[in-house]
Parts: structure tokens; C-alpha cells; sequence
């Protein structure tokens, strides 16, 4: 995110390198999941873990690891062992956050699916990653799971069994654990290191089938350990989670975070609705909140928003792609959340790397990703040649740590694709490092506009287009162009619908504001961003759907940094 029209190479370089490691006084936690959830559960039995609002389930931290306990014997019964993978293909609720602890305790690999998937995807991620398990929503909205699973079950010759939520299925697996001696479970926590693999994430590449970031105890429970503690948790925090589980937002930074400080996590739908979300907060009492910036758009454009009582609220992440800084600064006043911070990062890194911090001033947490966390080494590279480039330049933020994934499940050569022989990953965004070691994300390596010769970054001119009155949200995006290679296609969904805006018009507001090659060629008014389950914009398809209604069928010019 920018807060300048300039662009970021203009920033005054210095001969210090792009480069920070993260300090702190508080060393790495050893732990495995289980271990983790088992000293929370000591300190704070008696406080509330979980709350499920659909369900009007809630759970104390010493209830909640009894219901823990349940279902990992339960899992034992089933014949789960060390190292096997149980897939979860749900929406967000109670049961899903007891997957992920039981399979942790037992020492088996919970594997995430996205719940958008359809037949071939999770056909696709079932063999991939040999699935023994499999535990499933029925149906949710369009989407008719038990159909779905059918129809490749057949197909799928590792898997063994399915469990339904909202069926007897989930009833019989936690009943069969009760035949199941506790001194099994004991045994099998005993043998766990939390270097083991514990979670697989596949990662929504935008050509070929999704890689499957492996995580282990390590990865997880650290990352979200020092988010919890760069946002102040405490067992008094009360964390909004409405982004989805199976995404690291929900799961790592949203539940263990929570449960590494004794916190509560509120779940407020299924999937994300703003009313009921808004609704959570004021119900619960919620002193966090967790968003990517749609999210908290859809919240602010609420008729109703001044009539939720947010005040409760103090800090929250607002992340998953690039924030707005008007969005941040309506968050930060009309939403109560003077502390709410900025993070980045990606699956393959547990996921962040970087966090604004609870004293950042405004302009820092509007316009920068924050800092390195603890643990944790960054630094910016010329992508070409692999070289730090000085402060003030920008280039590929590669990041290395505790945090780097295990690697992707069954791929050693896309492994050795993302993370080089010193461990670094390379993120594929491209970043500026201040001479404080602040960073600022300007744009992906692919999705970086080249005019003529001219480097664009979308991010840059987003940030300048949501100053206009007329404009909730915009992306830019670039079109095929046979003169210049690509033009600027900027993508606008207004504030209302009956004050139409024309390109002429954007044209005028942008001139002598940005340089002329930054100023959008083409303006498409549009009600909906084509979005991932996971709140992220699908910019190539924004891409394709623009070229194809321009008549643009000119290859564009070929990305480079």
C-alpha cells in the first residue's frame, strides 16, 4: 500500500541495504498445538475459548478442551494415525475449530479445503494429498457437499471414511472415542516434536492446480503467538473471526492467537455476512475485529452502521490483500479501533511476516505493512539477480524463518521454485523498505502494469482513486494495448449508483495529480469484484472480462521487474 502519487522508485535510495531481522525479548514457543492448548486450559479454564453464534453453542476454555478431547478419541477410533491427513471442507464452525486441535493432538496433518471448490478441485486435493478422512459440511448456500463428495468418492482410493457436520456421522465419531483408552491419546501427544507437519494449505495459484503449503506446530502456533502479542491479547481479548478457517487469517491468526493467550474466538456466520458480523461485536462484547478491506467496506456501507454499538472494539488486522488508507482511517475512527494493525504475508510464511504495531502513528499504519515480527528475516532484491537493493528501491520481498513452510506436499521442485538454498521465500510481491525498516507492498511481480516501457503500479493508483467522492472501491488492472503493450483499466464500484462517473471525468481528477502515463485509459463501472473465497480480488479475471468488453485481443507485453 502507498500513500504517494510518486512512484516508489523516486523515493530517496540509501547505501543501507533492504534488509531487517526481527528482535524481541520473548523467545520462540517450543510447544506442539496440543501442548499449547493444554497450558491455556490451566490458566484460564474457567473463561470462555469458543463462541459459535449460528449455533448458540459456547464453550470455556476447560469445556472446550474436553470437547477437544472428544473428538481427537474419536479420530484414534477411526484409525487416524500419526502423519495422516484429515481433510476439512466446511464453512466456519465450532466443529471446524475442533478439527483442528484433535488432529493436532493426535499428531495427523489437517488438510484445509477451500469451501467454493467444486468436483474436480476437490478431487484434485483428495488424491494430492491422500486423504484417509474426510469431514464435510452437508450443504451450505448453492453448494451441495454430499452430492459433491459422492461423486468423487469412488475415484479417491486413500480415502477411507467421511464425516458429516450436522449428521449422525459427527455423533458417531465423537461416541466411538469413547471406547478409546485415554492413555492412547497420552502416548501418542507423547510422541510428537512440533517440527512435525500439521496443517496443509493449498494455495490458489491463477493457472494449474492449487500447491499444498505443508505447516507444521512450529510454523502455526509461533505465527500466531506474536500476532496475538503485537496486538496487546490477553485472556480478556474477544476476537471477531468472520474470515473462513480454511484460510491461515482465520485459522492461525484468528484461533491461535487466541487460544496462545487464553482469548476468546467468536465466530459470527458461517460465511462472512456484514450485518451479522457487526452484530457479533455489539452481542460479544468483542475488543477485536479481523477483516480484509471488502470486509470492512461491506460493514461502513451498512444503512445501519452508526446503530452497532462498537465500542468495545480496540484493536483488529485488517489484511489478505492491500488496505485502503481512506478505508483504515474510517475503521480507525467510526469503528473504535484506534489499534487495529496491517499484516502481511502468505501462506507459505504461516502467514506474516510484517505488522504495524499498536504506537504507529496514523501514517504508518495507513501506509506501510508494518515491521518484521520477531524471529523473523525480510529484505527487498533486485528479482533478476537476486540482490538487496539499497533502502528506498523497490524489488521482491523474499522473507526467512521459523515461519517458511516445510514445503509443498509431494512437490519437491515447486518447493525448490519458491524457497532458494538459503532457505529464503520468495514472496512474488514487489515491496520498498523505509530507512526504519517500515514496508510498503506496491504490487505483485505479475500483476504489474508495463506502459510503454513505463513501470505502473496498480496499488499507487488505487490508493490516489479512493480519494475521489464518487468512488467506494476501484482495482486497476492492465488491458492489452497494441501501441504501448498495456493501458490502465481502472474498475469502480461508485458510492451511489445515481451520481454516474465518466472516464472524462476521472481523467480531469487524475491530471496533474499523476503522471500521464498512470492515468487510466479505460473506466469500468461495476457493482462486484470477482472475489476468492478468502476476500481476495481475482484480478485476472478483472483482466479478462475488461479486455474482452473493450474488444482488446493484443497480447500485452510480457511482465518483467
Amino acid at each position: 500500500m502507498t500513500t504517494s502519487t510518486a512512484g516508489p522508485d523516486s523515493r530517496h535510495p540509501s547505501h543501507e541495504p533492504s534488509y531487517a531481522s526481527g528482535t524481541g525479548d520473548v523467545p520462540l514457543l517450543g510447544d506442539t498445538i496440543g501442548g499449547n492448548l493444554a497450558r491455556a486450559i490451566e490458566r484460564f479454564g474457567d473463561r470462555d475459548a469458543l463462541v459459535d453464534i449460528p449455533s448458540g453453542r459456547r464453550w470455556t476454555y476447560a469445556e472446550f478442551g474436553q470437547a477437544v478431547e472428544a473428538v481427537a478419541l474419536g479420530l484414534l477410533a477411526k484409525g487416524i494415525g500419526k502423519g495422516d491427513r484429515v481433510g476439512i471442507w466446511a464453512v466456519n464452525c465450532a466443529e471446524w475449530v475442533l478439527i483442528q486441535f484433535a488432529t493436532a493432538r493426535i499428531g495427523a496433518v489437517m488438510v484445509n479445503i477451500n469451501p467454493a471448490y467444486r468436483v474436480h478441485e476437490l478431487a484434485y486435493v483428495l488424491k494430492q494429498a491422500g486423504i484417509r478422512l474426510l469431514v464435510s459440511s452437508t450443504a451450505h448456500k448453492t453448494s451441495d457437499y454430499r452430492r459433491m463428495v459422492e461423486q468423487v468418492r469412488g475415484d479417491c482410493p486413500d480415502l477411507r471414511d467421511v464425516v458429516y457436520i450436522d449428521d449422525p456421522t459427527w455423533d458417531l465419531l465423537v461416541a466411538a472415542g469413547g471406547d478409546v483408552p485415554q492413555d492412547r491419546l497420552a502416548a501418542r501427544e507423547a510422541g510428537l516434536s512440533c517440527d512435525d507437519p500439521v496443517n496443509i494449505q493449498y494455495t490458489s495459484g491463477t493457472t494449474g492446480f492449487p500447491k499444498g503449503a505443508t505447516l507444521s506446530h512450529h510454523n502455526i502456533l509461533n505465527n500466531g503467538y506474536f500476532v496475538g502479542e503485537t496486538l496487546g491479547y490477553t485472556e480478556l481479548d474477544r476476537v471477531c473471526v468472520p474470515v473462513p478457517f480454511y484460510h491461515c487469517f482465520g485459522m492461525v491468526m484468528g484461533n491461535l492467537a487466541a487460544t496462545s493467550h487464553g482469548a476468546c474466538v467468536v465466530i459470527p456466520a458461517p460465511s462472512f455476512d456484514p450485518a451479522a458480523t457487526l452484530g457479533a461485536v455489539e452481542r460479544e462484547r468483542c475488543t477485536s475485529l479481523y477483516g480484509v478491506p471488502t470486509m470492512f467496506i461491506a460493514e461502513l456501507n451498512l444503512p445501519d452502521f452508526a446503530d452497532y454499538d462498537l465500542t468495545t472494539l480496540r484493536t483488529g488486522i485488517m489484511a489478505g490483500s492491500p488496505c485502503p488508507v481512506e478505508v483504515m482511517k474510517r475503521v480507525v475512527a467510526e469503528m473504535h479501533m484506534a489499534e487495529v494493525s496491517i499484516c502481511y504475508g502468505m501462506t507459505e510464511t504461516s502467514p506474516v511476516s510484517t505488522q504495524t504495531r499498536r504506537d504507529d502513528d496514523l501514517e504508518r499504519r495507513t501506509g506501510t505493512v508494518g515491521r518484521v515480527l520477531p524471529h523473523i528475516e525480510v529484505k527487498v532484491v533486485d528479482p533478476v539477480t537476486g540482490v538487496t537493493v539499497p533502502r528506498g528501491t523497490s524489488g521482491e520481498l523474499r522473507t526467512r524463518g521459523y515461519s517458511v513452510m516445510l514445503g509443498y506436499w509431494d512437490q519437491p521442485d515447486r518447493t525448490a521454485e519458491a524457497i532458494d538454498a538459503a532457505r529464503w521465500m520468495h514472496t512474488g510481491d514487489l515491496a520498498v523498505m523505509d530507512q526504519d525498516g517500515y514496508v510498503q507492498i506496491v504490487g505483485r511481480i505479475k500483476d504489474m502494469i508495463i506502459r510503454g516501457g513505463e513501470n505502473v503500479y496498480p496499488r499507487e493508483i488505487e490508493e490516489f482513486l479512493y480519494t475521489h467522492p464518487k468512488i467506494a472501491d476501484v482495482q486497476v488492472v492492465g488491458v492489452p494495448d497494441e501501441k504501448y503493450g498495456e493501458e490502465v483499466l481502472a474498475c469502480v464500484i461508485l458510492r451511489d449508483p445515481d451520481q454516474p462517473l465518466t472516464r472524462d471525468e476521472l481523467a480531469r481528477f487524475c491530471r496533474g495529480r499523476l503522471a500521464h502515463y498512470k492515468v487510466p485509459r479505460y473506466l469500468r463501472i461495476v457493482t462486484e469484484f470477482p472475489m476468492t473465497v478468502s476476500g481476495k480480488v481475482r484480478k485476472v479475471d478483472l483482466r479478462e472480462e475488461g479486455a474482452r468488453e473493450l474488444g482488446l485481443t493484443a497480447e500485452p507485453a510480457p511482465s518483467s521487474a
